[in-house]
């Protein structure tokens, strides 16, 4: 059984490193600038986690794929192949030249590396969570489970720890130029591990038994949709299970970061080592609330979650947003900026704004100054209520930081560092109560002839357009509103939908505890 977690959650993690590192390095402005250039930062910014979220969007086709191989042929060497093209797409993105180099053939060709990874990414989750869940000992499959689950926040920490040392490791002026690229170069040793390890495990008993009976389904993919009763159990791993937890869990690490690196201004490396560290001490809640769900059940840690997740996660935000930088948020507090215009429309795809009012708020969103719009005779900005001397940008600079706005890239002291760490723990702690015990409940969900397609489908499909999309969805909701925390209505509108559907249409009785 330690073999099995051992090798299963290993090539869970180095996977999500490969799907990760692109989300971590588009955090940083790298990944736009690279390829996406088009010299307005708060649109390569949008078209990077545009590709990031292409990506998500493939991986239910993937699911489709892959859950119909790994009904009919069977979970080992289904997961094999999915970790296979993971690490070849993940090492082509290193390889890609910019597009100052080639022009538009850069990002056509890394949102089709983004696709592939997508397609991979579809069929290794439900493979290695149900491979090991049909090793697990009767009533222990929550706790062995919770270990691939980890294993997805690993992969978010490991990615970032690769990210850290090769900057330490490269020269600045390197690292913007070539030295980027080398943690998805790294994806190749990563690679070689998982299939030395993989190669040596044997076939799930469940799927061997299952085959010897001549009990595998014919068609996987057309009775995940015919079999008795399996309608409603795809329609609650949707939209109560896979969407709730995945925009949680996005929101803990990569809003997080995110939000640290650009609205709060931290310092990358700062920002980077700060949501690693609480990712990693975070990390337990998995397996303790995997755990728990062997004891208690599978349904009411996740219900718990979800309600907390509503009660906590903007308090926890704006706790985060003020330890990570105080004079900036006392100075929007006290100094809010108003922007003033007959027509205040922003569209942060256009190269240039039609209107006047629409060009200030475009500066101020480059900066990442908050602020609120009113609609007057001619366009204007004014700074703790205060009209700016002007509309040119070195008035508005001067009115903003004689207003108390600090626009440098800041390091937070210890005791505020202390307090970010807290929020990030308890942003895990909400994400740990809702994903950790999850393997196993969408395991013990679907019948075993159809469990590869029956889980992979719907969890793919939720995890890759709730989750997938929520960086673009509350960027973009950030730079049109002005407000930094905008954002995270898109998390709680989820979290709200997805408590309602589990809470009135997931029974314990549906959960095969023998599965």
């Amino acid at each position: 059984m330690r073999q099995v977690v051992t090798a299963s959650s290993l090539g869970t993690i180095f996977e999500w490193y490969d799907f990760f590192i692109y989300g971590t390095l588009a955090a940083s402005g790298i990944i736009g600038r690279t390829f996406f250039a088009t010299g307005n930062p708060v649109m390569e910014t949008l078209y990077a986690w545009a590709g990031f979220a292409v990506g998500f969007g493939f991986r239910p086709l993937g699911a489709v794929l892959f859950g119909y191989l790994g009904d009919k042929l069977g979970r080992k060497y289904t997961f094999l192949v999915t970790i296979t093209l993971m690490g070849v797409a993940t090492a082509g993105v290193g390889f890609v030249p910019s597009y100052a180099s080639i022009g538009a053939a850069a990002p056509i060709i890394v949102i089709g590396l983004r696709i592939l990874q997508g397609l991979a990414l579809g069929g290794e989750y439900g493979g290695a969570a149900i491979y090991v869940a049909e090793h697990a000992p009767k009533g222990q499959a929550g706790y062995h489970t919770s270990f691939i689950q980890a294993s997805v926040s690993a992969g978010f920490i490991l990615s970032l720890a690769v990210v850290l040392i090769c900057r330490f490791a490269v020269p600045a002026d390197a690292w913007d130029e070539w030295g980027w690229r080398l943690p998805f170069l790294f994806s190749i040793a990563l690679l070689a591990i998982s299939l030395w390890m993989r190669v040596k495990l044997s076939e799930s008993p469940v799927f061997k038994a299952m085959k010897a009976a001549g009990e595998l389904a014919r068609n996987p993919l057309k009775e995940t949709f015919t079999y008795p009763g399996n309608a409603r159990r795809l329609f609650v791993a949707l939209f109560g299970i896979a969407a709730g937890l995945t925009v949680i869990w996005y929101t803990a690490t990569f809003s997080v970061l995110s939000f640290l690196q650009g609205t709060m201004r931290v310092e990358p490396v700062a920002a980077q080592l700060l949501a690693a560290g609480g990712a990693l001490a975070g990390i337990f809640w998995f397996t303790l609330f995997g755990k728990l769900s062997d004891r208690i059940g599978r349904k009411k840690p996740v219900v718990l979650g979800y309600a907390f997740t509503l009660l906590m996660l903007f308090p926890l935000f704006w706790a985060m947003g003020f330890a990570a930088n105080p004079d900036l948020a006392q100075a929007a507090r006290k100094a809010p900026v108003v922007v003033s215009g007959p027509a205040c429309s922003y569209d942060p795809a256009a190269k240039q704004q039609a209107e006047s009012c629409g060009q200030l708020i475009d500066y101020l969103s480059k900066k990442g100054i908050p602020y609120t719009t009113v609609v007057t005779p001619s366009a204007s900005v004014s700074v703790g209520g205060m009209p700016v001397v002007s509309n040119m940008p070195a008035d508005i600079d001067r009115a903003l930081s004689d207003a108390g706005y600090k626009l440098d890239k800041v390091v937070p002291t210890i005791d505020n560092i202390v307090l970010i760490l807290i929020a990030i723990v308890a942003l895990a702690a909400l994400s740990g109560a809702t994903f950790g015990p999850v393997a196993a409940l969408l395991t013990e969900l679907f019948p075993a002839r159809i469990r590869y397609s029956s889980m992979s489908i719907p969890y793919h499909i939720g995890t890759g357009y709730f989750g997938g999309f929520l960086p673009l969805i509350s960027q973009y909701m950030v730079a049109t509103s002005g407000d930094p925390y905008a954002g995270l209505w898109y998390t709680w509108g989820v979290v709200a939908m997805a408590l309602v559907v589990t809470l009135f249409f997931l029974k314990e009785s549906d959960l095969r505890q023998d599965a």
